[in-house]
């Protein structure tokens, strides 16, 4: 792992360590709550112009009022995306680009979904893998000339400590044959990882400057944890899960400061993971960290990264200039 030194990471950088974002346009998707909703605060609260990408509008609206009394003067909008669906990636994408010319700076593929029991995408695809690996795949591709039009842009995929359990199963992606909530979930974010060095390596071979960095916010407190059993009908884990957030997790003010150091810091080399530097990455100020040998596996990311365009359908103009 690189020095945290080397690139000049503060040992207590945070929130008021964010440069100057004014002229800079940024989608954060899954902003509606947790670490979405205070990465999309905190960037529109810095100048950047703001797209809120989320399935329930309504909350999106919400939210972005929210955010603009917060900091007046604030450009948020609200798009709809449900990355789990193929076509409503593809609409928000078409209609986003068309929206907005000059092209897009920052993209954060943040959304995701935890431990859920086994259902099907619209697409026909594990609804984890479905949401937090293929539609940010095609989310990424189908904006990518948008991001080639901006200099200095960024992609930042967060992922999780949870990718150390994960492995890219060729045989039964889908987890047709047997699932486990937790092992779809790791190998999603495990994808995630693999995803974020491939496309870094593939931007790399065309000469394109745009980067590709993942973080991860260590163990922070969102609605993440309960989802999962609350669709298993398992309502009576809110509790404990709410008490253990409030003992062991960190907020998600400080949870959302990987991804806005990946997002925003200078001189970070392309391939970068950040994560928080306590113990076992579960809380702590942001830092550059290491990743799983099998999230380091180049031949696994290449093939990951051919299936996914095949499942999608999109693929991924890297011939631009």
């Amino acid at each position: 792992m690189e020095s945290n030194a080397s690139h000049g990471i503060p040992s207590d950088w945070g929130m008021a360590d964010l440069p100057d974002l004014t002229g800079r346009t940024a989608i954060v998707t899954g902003a509606t709550s947790g670490i979405g909703l205070v990465t999309a605060r905190a960037l529109a609260g810095r100048g950047a112009a703001t797209t809120l990408a989320v399935r329930d509008t309504s909350r999106g609206e919400a939210t972005a009022d929210t955010i603009r009394r917060t900091h007046p003067g604030a450009l948020v909008e609200v798009g709809r995306l449900d990355l789990a669906d193929l076509g409503s990636v593809r609409d928000f994408a078409a209609a986003w680009s068309s929206d907005h010319d000059s092209g897009l700076d920052l993209l954060i593929n943040n959304a995701g979904v935890m431990a859920l029991p086994r259902r099907e995408s619209p697409d026909g695809f594990e609804m984890q893998l479905a949401t937090n690996h293929l539609g940010h795949f095609a989310l990424t591709g189908l904006l990518l000339p948008a991001l080639v039009a901006r200099p200095r842009s960024r992609v930042v995929t967060v992922s999780s400590t949870a990718h150390r359990m994960g492995r890219i199963d060729f045989d039964d992606l889908q987890g047709r044959r047997r699932y486990s909530a937790w092992r779809a979930y790791g190998q999603s974010k495990l994808a995630n990882l693999l995803f974020a060095m491939e496309l870094q390596r593939r931007l790399d071979l065309n000469g394109i400057p745009t980067l590709s960095l993942a973080a991860h916010p260590g163990y922070s407190a969102t609605n993440l944890q309960a989802a999962g059993p609350q669709m298993r009908g398992r309502d009576w884990l809110a509790g404990p899960i709410a008490a253990m957030n409030r003992v062991l997790a960190q907020s998600p003010e400080q949870g959302a400061l990987p991804t806005l150091l990946a997002a925003t810091f200078p001189g970070l080399a392309g391939g970068s993971y950040i994560g928080p530097d306590g113990f076992l990455e579960a809380r702590g100020h942001p830092r550059l960290v290491d990743r799983s040998p099998a999230a380091r596996d180049e031949a696994t990311a290449r093939r990951l990264w051919d299936i996914s365009e095949e499942l999608t359908g999109v693929s991924y103009p890297l011939d631009l200039p």
